[in-house]
């Protein structure tokens, strides 16, 4: 800590502000948003992290970052909230498997680790499961956490 003090300047990954634009500079038609189409799969993806990472820039002081292990996994976003480091997986749909969240975990064992999904909210140990429309709310969602915790 702090998480900047790790900031690896050779590596980056490019977010833009807002899903609107990027689903517009990306040329992907809004229809297919809302269509199940397994060629809009991957994209789906990127747009879900994007706005997540949204939410999250305007919760916390200080800005996400993400975290790759020696090519085993790579974590969406770790977020600095206080002193607490977490780890954020973020998934576009139901299906949630996660080993890079498990990869860190064993590394790190954080006192919570995130993951946003289409699934309901879910605590299981220290990996609290927030559903993606949530996502403004995880600050909050957060300081309930930390009191049930201490």
């Amino acid at each position: 800590m702090p998480l900047s003090a790790y900031d690896d300047l050779t590596t980056f990954k490019i977010y833009l502000s807002d899903i609107g634009l990027l689903r517009k500079l990306a040329k992907l038609p809004s229809e297919a948003v809302l269509l199940n189409n397994n060629l809009f799969i991957e994209f789906k993806d990127a747009l879900t992290e994007n706005f997540v990472l949204q939410s999250l820039v305007n919760q916390f002081e200080v800005k996400p970052r993400y975290w790759v292990s020696q090519g085993k996994a790579e974590v969406d976003f770790i977020l600095q909230n206080g002193v607490d480091i977490i780890p954020i997986e973020v998934k576009s749909a139901a299906n949630t498997a996660s080993k890079s969240l498990a990869e860190y975990d064993k590394e790190y064992s954080p006192q919570i680790r995130l993951r946003y999904s289409l699934n309901n909210f879910k605590k299981d140990g220290n990996l609290l499961n927030i559903p993606i429309f949530f996502a403004d709310w995880t600050k909050k969602i957060l300081g309930h956490i930390q009191v049930k915790i201490a």
